[in-house]
Protein backbone atom coordinates (compact mmCIF):
# COMPACT_ATOMS: atom_id res chain seq x y z
CA UNK A 1 0.00 0.00 0.00
CA UNK A 2 1.32 3.42 -0.80
CA UNK A 3 1.83 6.07 1.94
CA UNK A 4 -0.51 8.36 0.62
CA UNK A 5 -2.91 5.12 1.00
CA UNK A 6 -2.43 4.76 4.49
CA UNK A 7 -2.49 8.30 5.65
CA UNK A 8 -5.82 8.62 3.35
CA UNK A 9 -6.98 5.19 5.34
CA UNK A 10 -6.42 6.81 8.71
CA UNK A 11 -7.91 9.81 7.71
CA UNK A 12 -10.85 8.05 7.03
CA UNK A 13 -10.71 6.13 10.46
CA UNK A 14 -10.62 9.26 11.98
CA UNK A 15 -14.05 10.67 10.84
CA UNK A 16 -14.99 7.79 11.63
CA UNK A 17 -13.99 8.14 15.08
CA UNK A 18 -15.02 11.71 15.54
CA UNK A 19 -18.77 10.60 14.45
CA UNK A 20 -18.58 7.68 17.43
CA UNK A 21 -17.90 10.67 19.86
CA UNK A 22 -20.65 12.87 19.00
CA UNK A 23 -22.71 9.72 19.52
CA UNK A 24 -21.62 9.33 22.79
CA UNK A 25 -21.24 13.11 23.80
CA UNK A 26 -17.84 13.60 23.58
CA UNK A 27 -18.26 16.59 21.17
CA UNK A 28 -14.42 18.22 21.76
CA UNK A 29 -13.44 15.11 20.91
CA UNK A 30 -15.23 14.56 18.20
CA UNK A 31 -14.16 18.01 16.89
CA UNK A 32 -10.33 17.10 17.41
CA UNK A 33 -10.74 14.19 15.03
CA UNK A 34 -12.46 16.03 12.44
CA UNK A 35 -9.66 18.25 12.38
CA UNK A 36 -7.34 15.09 12.25
CA UNK A 37 -9.28 13.59 9.36
CA UNK A 38 -8.89 16.67 7.21
CA UNK A 39 -5.22 16.63 8.27
CA UNK A 40 -4.38 13.73 6.80
CA UNK A 41 -6.21 13.68 4.19
CA UNK A 42 -5.25 16.60 3.23
CA UNK A 43 -1.35 15.12 3.72
CA UNK A 44 -1.93 12.12 1.53
CA UNK A 45 -2.19 14.15 -1.19
CA UNK A 46 0.27 16.57 -0.34
CA UNK A 47 2.76 13.29 -0.04
CA UNK A 48 1.14 12.10 -3.31
CA UNK A 49 1.96 15.70 -4.81
CA UNK A 50 5.01 16.57 -3.38
CA UNK A 51 6.96 13.34 -2.33
CA UNK A 52 7.27 13.80 1.12
CA UNK A 53 5.79 14.60 4.31
CA UNK A 54 5.18 17.87 5.86
CA UNK A 55 4.57 18.46 9.47
CA UNK A 56 2.13 20.76 10.32
CA UNK A 57 -1.83 21.24 11.77
CA UNK A 58 -2.39 24.33 9.48
CA UNK A 59 -5.32 23.09 7.11
CA UNK A 60 -5.00 26.23 5.25
CA UNK A 61 -1.00 25.94 4.55
CA UNK A 62 -1.70 22.84 3.27
CA UNK A 63 -4.74 23.05 1.29
CA UNK A 64 -3.31 26.04 -0.61
CA UNK A 65 -0.24 24.28 -1.34
CA UNK A 66 -2.44 21.85 -3.12
CA UNK A 67 -3.89 24.74 -4.85
CA UNK A 68 -7.47 23.77 -3.43
CA UNK A 69 -10.65 25.27 -4.21
CA UNK A 70 -11.49 28.51 -2.46
CA UNK A 71 -14.49 26.67 -1.07
CA UNK A 72 -12.11 23.50 0.73
CA UNK A 73 -9.66 26.42 1.80
CA UNK A 74 -12.65 27.88 3.67
CA UNK A 75 -13.31 24.83 5.15
CA UNK A 76 -9.64 24.48 6.47
CA UNK A 77 -10.37 27.92 7.93
CA UNK A 78 -12.45 26.33 9.59
CA UNK A 79 -11.05 23.21 11.10
CA UNK A 80 -7.97 24.85 11.85
CA UNK A 81 -8.25 25.71 14.99
CA UNK A 82 -9.94 22.98 16.61
CA UNK A 83 -6.29 21.61 16.55
CA UNK A 84 -5.93 23.57 19.66
CA UNK A 85 -9.17 24.37 20.62
CA UNK A 86 -10.21 20.93 21.62
CA UNK A 87 -6.88 20.29 23.32
CA UNK A 88 -6.07 22.77 25.69
CA UNK A 89 -8.14 24.73 28.30
CA UNK A 90 -6.90 28.18 28.33
CA UNK A 91 -7.62 28.40 24.64
CA UNK A 92 -11.19 30.66 24.58
CA UNK A 93 -14.15 28.45 24.20
CA UNK A 94 -16.43 28.22 21.44
CA UNK A 95 -20.36 28.44 21.63
CA UNK A 96 -22.85 26.22 20.00
CA UNK A 97 -20.81 23.67 19.84
CA UNK A 98 -23.23 20.84 18.95
CA UNK A 99 -24.36 23.19 16.02
CA UNK A 100 -21.04 23.48 15.34
CA UNK A 101 -20.36 19.73 14.59
CA UNK A 102 -23.07 18.82 12.24
CA UNK A 103 -21.18 22.21 9.90
CA UNK A 104 -18.00 20.79 10.51
CA UNK A 105 -18.56 16.89 9.66
CA UNK A 106 -19.82 18.30 6.73
CA UNK A 107 -16.68 20.18 6.31
CA UNK A 108 -14.69 17.41 6.49
CA UNK A 109 -16.34 15.25 4.51
CA UNK A 110 -16.01 17.67 1.30
CA UNK A 111 -12.59 17.62 1.97
CA UNK A 112 -11.96 14.16 1.74
CA UNK A 113 -14.06 13.76 -1.42
CA UNK A 114 -11.84 16.12 -2.79
CA UNK A 115 -8.64 14.58 -1.58
CA UNK A 116 -10.11 11.35 -2.56
CA UNK A 117 -10.85 12.56 -6.42
CA UNK A 118 -7.44 14.66 -6.69
CA UNK A 119 -5.48 11.21 -5.75
CA UNK A 120 -7.35 9.43 -8.63
CA UNK A 121 -6.06 11.95 -11.47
Amino acid sequence: MAEQDLWLKQAEEDLGVARYNFKGGKTKAGLFFLQQSAEKALKALYIKKFKKLIKTHDLVLLSRDLKAPEEIINFCKQLTPLYQFTRYPDVTPVENLNELSIKLTNYTEEILKWVKKKLQE
